[in-house]
């Protein structure tokens, strides 16, 4: 807090001596109030500039991208369209990092075109790993290989990891191993980055020895010390496979504090498969780590919930209370007609049994595609 406002006092002075109109200076000060998350300080600062350059566009999107203000990030990139006309290099990957967690695919595909129409970016290694990852966290997974082959021979460690990350988020572990040692094959060395994704796949699709191995080697085979993240990793995969017990004992033996998402990749996993002795430890854990995450005892009343113990679920709902918490509803998103439609938790404005019935038929659409579409992911993998 002493560091924002010892911030606060610099951008005091630099009204006194009359530096409101260098571009340079007011550009820090936008970027010291994004650093420390002070958001409404920066965008004040960043309306009353008089000249903006690509610099402080870039800075504050990124900004409120980082702080989980995506709306207001992709308005930012409106205005950054109306009042430039075009983007500049430097902002592509904040603007397309906005279109990826927003699910835009409209706005990012135009930015691909923007990119395209300039060459200088086309060639630009971040631009494209930046695409890469748009492209899956919009659901185009087939969009984001095909930036990865046009890249060629200038894809770097981050595009193979962008990738294979890419991959374990849409469940397609084995074809993230498979990307793994294509990598490895190339002569590239993993970096920790690369093991956080590799790991994080293999967690989403329960390949727990694979995991393990690859655990192992990061020390053995490259030198790599494990970090926290590693580790969350590696509780989340013995968790999702039942192994609760053994992921606990890990935890106890890291050579550094877990952090909450340690704890909650463990919590997670107890909700589950309905393990309240070792959900217990994980939750109260995650108590004295985040005290005003309401998410925390939620699930802990769900695994009280599902093995009847509704004495302790009322005691967790009265402890909510007292503390003033309340439950954020879940939502999902959908492109419908050029907008994009959000679905809120129990929501009753439109017909559930319609769009029960439309997911129950998405279901068995994804398992059949799903087996076909393994064998297609591993077969590009042999020409990549």
């Amino acid at each position: 807090m002493g560091c924002v406002g010892f911030g606060v006092g610099l951008h005091c002075w630099v009204v006194r001596l009359g530096y409101e109109a260098c571009i340079v200076v007011m550009t820090s000060i936008v970027d010291v109030y994004v650093k420390f998350g002070c958001l409404e300080d920066a965008l004040k600062v960043f309306d009353e500039m008089g000249e903006r350059d690509v610099v402080v566009w870039s800075s504050i999107i990124s900004g409120f991208v980082r702080g989980g203000f995506v709306d207001e990030a992709m308005g930012l990139v409106w205005r950054l369209l109306f009042e430039i006309g075009e983007i500049d290099v430097m902002v592509i990957p904040s603007v397309l990092s906005a279109c990826g967690k927003s699910g835009e695919l409209r706005r990012g595909k135009e930015v691909h075109g923007r990119v395209v129409r300039n060459l200088v970016s086309c060639y630009d290694v971040v631009v494209n790993n930046s695409l890469v990852e748009m492209y899956a966290k919009c659901g185009c997974l087939d969009a984001s290989r095909k930036v990865f082959l046009v890249m060629g021979d200038r894809r770097n460690v981050v595009t193979w990891s962008t990738l294979i990350s890419c991959y374990g988020v849409h469940g397609k572990g084995k074809e993230a191993l498979a990307l793994y040692d294509k990598m490895i094959q190339r002569g590239l060395k993993p970096n920790s980055v690369t093991f956080t994704s590799i790991l994080s796949s293999c967690s989403h699709s329960g390949l727990v020895n694979e995991g393990q191995a690859l655990f192992d080697s990061m020390m053995r085979d490259y030198g790599l010390e494990p970090c926290v993240e590693h580790y969350a990793c590696i509780v989340d995969l013995l968790g999702r496979a039942g192994r609760t017990k053994e992921a606990l004992k890990l935890i106890k033996s890291m050579p550094m504090k877990p952090i909450a998402s340690v704890w909650g990749a463990l919590l997670n996993a107890c909700a589950m498969h309905r393990n309240v002795e070792v959900g217990e430890v994980a939750a109260y854990e995650l108590f004295e780590l985040e005290p005003r995450n309401s998410s925390n005892y939620i699930a802990l009343c769900g695994i009280y919930e599902s093995v009847g113990m509704l004495d302790k679920v009322a005691i967790m709902r009265a402890r909510m209370h007292e503390l003033g918490m309340t439950k954020a509803p879940g939502c999902s998103w959908i492109h419908m007609k050029g907008r994009v439609q959000v679905f809120y938790q129990g929501d009753v404005c439109c017909p559930s049994e319609m769009v029960l019935d439309v997911l129950d038929g998405l279901y068995k659409i994804m398992a059949i595609r799903s087996l076909r579409d393994t064998n297609h992911e591993l077969n590009w993998l042999e020409g990549s």
